[in-house]
């Protein structure tokens, strides 16, 4: 019975693991950046709904877990709600006390600051566990090096060869075979210019990768971008490295900025017809793959705890009303007008966001429904 029980529960702690680092991390960006900046911090909120348990400080801000753990907020002095909506005749109404520790009387700066912040620590904890592993750990290096070509595929129209050890890549240098297939599973239907090592002399080669729909390993398929190659399983071309902290730095910070980049190139690439609306995920895939990963280890979990945080924190900084990038948005229109928009104006562009956040969860949750029937 116990053993029937144990993966259900991998899955919902590893999920509950994943999403409470990630939504904590990102919180208290907003939480130091106010406190730094002098902002009253009310509310420190784990999750929606009624609250489980919670705590105050010595600075009188509660700190509580809530019922539902999708999501999370910082409420600040000022705030009417959640979303940080402010009462504008309140605001004109405040006494020289009423206004010390406000949020929404603050210089703009530092309300951007404040909400920057949030998604601004999802990147700084990404960058640092990359950086930690690296140090640590290390990573499995396989060299970029062809052992077979598929017939018909784009590799063999480009001219690839086995033996071939590809050495850049439109111009950037390819240590590693995992390092190719970043690249050519974003590029898909895009002329890529491949520098490749041959029996020791340097050949340019032309290669399109095609858009393929491929097992994704965790139930689905997905579209990628294709050349049709094999790697080289030979012992020789296989290592494990650690690294000093100064390359595990810089290897951590192109690790921070690939994430930040793909979902990103997902999205141009969804846009231009070559990407897959269904490879959105919602809830229930992050809860999938946290279990899936965590019963692989928990240094991998914490590894995908990592790459979820830049995917919360860039999501976050989108220009939509009710996530921090829409505020950024709003600020940026009062800095050019020199006043903040209009109540009214903010109000609408807020349920415009609420129901855009509510039609894609929607969609997403329908995504990871879909693959299970």
């Amino acid at each position: 019975m116990l053993a029937d029980l144990a993966t259900p529960l991998t899955y919902v702690f590893a999920f509950l693991f994943v999403l409470g680092v990630v939504i904590f991390v990102h919180e208290l960006g907003h939480f130091l950046a106010a406190r730094w900046c002098g902002v009253e911090v009310e509310t420190f909120s784990i999750g929606f709904g009624p609250q489980l348990a919670g705590f105050r400080d010595r600075q009188g801000t509660l700190w509580r877990l809530a019922a539902l753990p999708l999501g999370g907020y910082v409420k600040f002095k000022g705030d009417e709600n959640a979303a940080s909506m402010p009462d504008a005749e309140k605001l004109a109404t405040l006494t020289p006390e009423g206004r010390r520790g406000n949020f929404h009387t603050a210089p703009l700066r530092h309300r951007a600051f404040i909400v920057f912040a949030g998604p601004l620590a999802n990147f700084v904890m990404a960058f640092a566990v990359f950086s930690l592993f690296f140090m640590t750990v290390g990573r499995t290096i396989i060299d970029p090096r062809v052992s077979a070509v598929e017939a018909g595929s784009a590799a063999e129209r480009a001219g690839l060869k086995p033996g071939d050890r590809v050495l850049q890549i439109g111009g950037s240098v390819i240590r590693s075979f995992d390092e190719l297939q970043r690249v050519v599973m974003q590029s898909p239907n895009q002329e890529l210019l491949l520098l490749v090592d041959r029996d020791g002399v340097s050949t340019a080669l032309r290669a399109t990768p095609e858009l393929r729909e491929v097992d994704d390993r965790q139930g689905g398929t997905v579209k990628i971008g294709v050349l049709g190659i094999v790697r080289s399983n030979a012992p020789d071309d296989i290592r494990r490295e650690t690294y000093d902290p100064l390359t595990a730095l810089s290897l951590g910070l192109n690790e921070t900025w690939f994430q930040i980049q793909a979902p990103i190139i997902f999205i141009r690439n969804l846009i231009a017809g070559q990407g897959d609306a269904n490879m959105l995920g919602g809830p229930i895939r992050i809860a999938e793959i946290s279990g899936k990963v965590a019963s692989a280890g928990f240094d991998k979990l914490i590894w995908l705890t990592a790459v979820i945080s830049v995917s919360i924190g860039l999501l976050n900084l989108f220009p939509i009303p009710i996530l921090d990038g829409g505020h950024l948005l709003y600020y940026g229109i009062e800095a050019i007008l020199g006043r903040p928009l209009s109540q009214a104006a903010q109000e609408v562009g807020f349920r415009i966001g609420l129901v855009l956040l509510v039609m894609l969860m929607i969609f997403a949750t329908k995504n990871d429904v879909s693959r299970y029937f």
